[in-house]
This record gives C-alpha cells, sequence and structure tokens, in this order.
C-alpha cells in the first residue's frame, strides 16, 4: 500500500482524526437518524475525555511498555554484538540551525541513551531511519548520525537510510548486520515502540535485546487523584501513543 495512502487511514483511524470524524458524523447523521446520530456524538465526546484523562492514558500506555530498562548486569560483559538505534523523525528547516534538518525529540532522547550504550559496552552502533515521502531531504539516519558523531561524541559504523517503517528498519538493518556476523541485538528505542519494534526485528532474524528508553507510564504519581481525573494536553497525547501502536501492531500482524 502506498505510504501516503497508510498515513491517510491512520489519521483517520487515530485521534483526533478519529474523534472528529465521529463528532461530524454525529451532526450529519442526527438531521435524518437522530438516536444514530447522537450515538455517534456520545462515543467521539466519550473517546476524547477518556483520551485526555492522566488515569486512563498512563493505564494504556503501560501496557505497551512492559520491557523492563537494562541493568548493569544487562551490559557488562555485553550480550549483543551491536546497538541498533531507530530513528523517532525529524524537526525540518530548523530556524535555529540555519534552516537545516535536526533529529526530532524522540530522536534524541533515543541518541543520548544510544551513547550511554556505547560507552558502557564498547559495541558498535547502528542507525536506521529513511524519508517516508521521499524528496531531497537527508535521510534521518544521516541526521541522527551527525548527532552521536558531533554532539556525543560517539562512533557509528553502520547508517541504514531506506527504510520508511519499522519493519523496513528491520529487514533493512539484518541485511547489513547480519553480513557483519552479528544478528544478537541491543534495541534502542522508546519504552512505549519497543513491542511493535521488537516483532518486526524478530520476524527479520535478529535474537533482541530490549533496550528501552523515555518511558512514559508513571510508576509515581505526585498530583492528587482529582487531577488524574482532570483532561490534559500531555495525556491526550499519550493516549494517541497508545493507538498508534495498537494499530500499528495490528496492520503488522496483518500484512507481515
Amino acid at each position: 500500500m502506498d505510504i501516503t495512502l497508510t498515513k491517510l487511514i491512520a489519521t483517520l483511524l487515530l485521534p483526533p482524526g478519529l474523534i472528529i470524524v465521529l463528532l461530524l458524523g454525529g451532526w450529519l447523521l442526527a438531521r435524518r437518524h437522530d438516536l444514530a446520530g447522537r450515538f455517534l456524538a456520545f462515543a467521539g465526546f466519550a473517546l476524547l475525555w477518556l483520551a485526555s484523562t492522566p488515569l486512563v492514558a498512563d493505564f494504556a500506555i503501560g501496557l505497551l511498555e512492559t520491557a523492563p530498562a537494562l541493568t548493569a548486569a544487562d551490559l557488562r560483559p555485553p550480550r549483543a554484538g551491536a546497538i541498533v538505534v531507530m530513528c523517532g523523525g525529524r524537526t525540518p528547516a530548523a530556524p535555529e540551525y540555519g534552516g537545516r534538518d535536526v533529529v526530532s525529540r524522540w530522536t534524541l532522547e533515543r541518541a543520548r541513551y544510544a551513547a550511554f550504550l556505547h560507552r558502557q559496552t564498547r559495541l558498535p552502533i547502528l542507525v536506521t531511519g529513511g524519508k517516508v515521502f521521499g524528496g531531497a531531504r537527508p535521510a534521518e539516519a544521516e541526521l541522527l548520525r551527525e548527532t552521536l558523531e558531533n554532539d556525543f561524541h560517539v562512533p557509528v559504523r553502520w547508517v541504514e537510510g531506506e527504510s520508511r517503517n519499522s519493519q523496513e528498519n528491520a529487514i533493512n538493518s539484518y541485511r547489513l548486520l547480519s553480513a557483519a556476523g552479528h544478528t544478537r541485538i541491543y534495541l534502542v528505542t522508546h519504552a512505549w515502540h519497543m513491542p511493535r519494534s521488537r516483532r518486526a526485528f524478530e520476524q527479520a532474524g535478529f535474537t533482541v535485546i530490549p533496550a528501552p528508553t523515555g518511558y512514559r507510564h508513571a510508576l509515581d504519581h505526585e498530583e492528587p487523584l482529582l487531577l488524574r481525573l482532570l483532561p490534559s494536553r500531555h495525556a491526550f497525547q499519550t493516549s494517541a501513543l497508545f493507538l498508534h501502536e495498537v494499530l500499528g501492531l495490528a496492520w503488522y500482524a496483518i500484512r507481515y
């Protein structure tokens, strides 16, 4: 399926697109079918409230963040032959960097943890991520390589810049690393992204040791329960991430 069509379908099936569709559908349907229209509108408002509630969002993202953080015993001695770091987007034409593309906040979080792992293990690094819509922009993997080498002073041995999704990340990375004799890897990505990524990399042929970072599930809550029932922007983003990953897992199970 064309990547543009895939992104369009995902937009309609995920918040806020899904909520807009439900509310608009309810408004249009209410003119002829009052009960059905009211039901759609209620479903839209209910989804909006639940997705914006910190209590719900935190519980949901915790269902994905099941891979535990690595400990010192997992790294010394190293249990793998290489570190694979997945890109997580870019900031295009950043004005503070002279209009150049730079890594996104999510990619930067992964880079920071990959640099930490490299210093603990001295293992070689592969970065993977391409250009979702093509064009003349540099691949995300090239941006990540620049960040690791220039900002964190960590060398990158392999750059995989052709992939457009997690499945292609895995397949293309396996071609590079299996040729170098490395099929057991530390896989660096966000904790909520790990289930889908691990599945893709294991299907490609890797033995994966999850190296998650950027946990969003809070183990210790400072705010009272009442505040965790009130809508928040952060909770809505967390819920959107959860639904995106669930949809991605379902899609990968069907397609791959």
